[in-house]
């Protein structure tokens, strides 16, 4: 049965990111079901067909490359981890080429590290790359490139990047297909009373107290990754979906508003692209703590003074993304910076007149200006 706040959701969505699993592509050995590929394959090729702009953010290439190996685990080690993302890698991209070649679609690979959207000018030709491949008919599939980033593979997953990807392009949608069944009131596998939450209107303490720290024996992220990654969707504007990506025709599902998976809804006004850029994707080069009053105002849309500033950290450049924290160290906001931190840790805590004495001018009155400032929490 269609949901009437899942049909607006869907309907407004005409570019949208999937994401996909390892567990959802693979065996538990680490191979590569073809049949379910496949199956994911006819169903973008619907979603298209609707008229759509469709990114496919896959995992799988690391899952893939165990399978080759015939490793039957997934390695701990870095240089064993990015041997099997090499061979993993082009046996998955060759997989869903073959299987959109009888619609006539062509694959495109992108492969991204976090220093792809920390550049500001990375970031805008990978947007450029993605729509140019849009007007080609092409269908773009991402992925981390896990065979020379580092961090990625010890920090990262797919989810985060799906989220960052969405934020790009300013998708109203982002559907995450994992292997469980969405977002439930307790832990389906030791609870028999748990209950799957159809519609989160908005992703705060109580929701992500309810993820369990699991992960899978071939992906990286758990439920609290895929939590992170939706609020970073639903903060900029945007809706999630996540679905069990195993069950049969999920997309088409997914598509025809039936009440399937968790609904995250959007609770933050749209955000401008240059705002997600430095507010949800950019990595902050510093961090600034502020007094009660300080933060206050930030939340309230004003510009941070360095009066309202208690503590500067990290070394930065005047333009830098920091993170702006309340005294309990708690991320409210981020932005650009007006000054270098060596003249922010100069002027903190200084009323705007006494600021030329130390400086000897008043270049911004500013620390970060509201126009280059993003409140990153629910001020609900």
């Amino acid at each position: 049965m269609a949901d009437s706040v899942r049909r607006e959701v869907v309907s407004r969505a005409e570019t949208v990111v999937i994401k996909v699993g390892t567990n959802v592509l693979a065996d538990a050995t680490g191979h590569l079901d073809r049949h379910r590929i496949q199956s994911l394959a006819d169903q973008l090729h619907r979603v298209r067909a609707a008229g759509r702009k469709v990114v496919l953010v896959t995992s799988g290439a690391i899952g893939a490359g165990v399978g080759k190996l015939a490793l039957g685990k997934r390695p701990t080690d870095l240089a064993h981890l990015q041997a099997c993302a090499a061979v993993g890698q082009s046996a998955l991209m060759q997989l869903y080429q073959e299987s959109l070649t009888p619609y006539g679609v062509n694959t495109a690979q992108i492969l991204l590290t976090a220093g792809d959207f920390d550049s500001r000018a990375r970031y805008l030709n990978t947007r450029n790359t993605i729509r140019t491949l849009f007007e080609y008919g092409a269908l773009p599939i991402i992925n981390e490139n896990d065979t020379v980033s580092v961090a990625e593979i010890k920090f990262g997953d797919n989810d985060h990047l799906a989220a960052m990807v969405t934020n790009l392009l300013r998708a109203p949608l982002l559907v995450l297909l994992t292997n469980v069944g969405g977002l439930y009131s307790n832990d389906p596998r030791t609870n028999s009373d748990a209950k799957l939450l159809a519609t989160v209107p908005n992703i705060d303490e109580s929701v992500t107290g309810l993820a369990a720290a699991t992960k899978s024996a071939l992906g990286t992220g758990g439920m609290g990754s895929k939590l992170r990654a939706a609020r970073l969707v639903t903060a900029a504007g945007g809706s999630v979906v996540m679905a069990n990506g195993s069950l049969d025709g999920i997309l088409d599902r997914v598509f025809d508003a039936e009440e399937v998976g968790t609904l995250f809804l959007a609770h933050g006004q749209d955000v401008p692209a240059r705002k997600r850029w430095f507010g949800f994707t950019a990595r902050p080069k510093g961090t600034v703590r502020l007094d009660a009053g300080a933060r206050q105002a930030v939340l309230d849309g004003k510009s941070l003074l360095p009066v309202g500033v208690t503590a500067v950290e990290g070394e930065f450049g005047k333009g830098a993304v920091l993170s702006i924290r309340a005294a309990d160290g708690a991320e409210i906001a981020r932005g650009l910076s007006n000054y270098t931190s060596a003249d922010a840790e100069r002027i903190r805590g200084l009323q705007t007149e006494r600021i030329a004495a130390v400086l000897g001018g008043v270049p911004y009155p500013e620390l970060v200006h509201r126009d280059n400032l993003v409140v990153t929490v629910s001020k609900s």
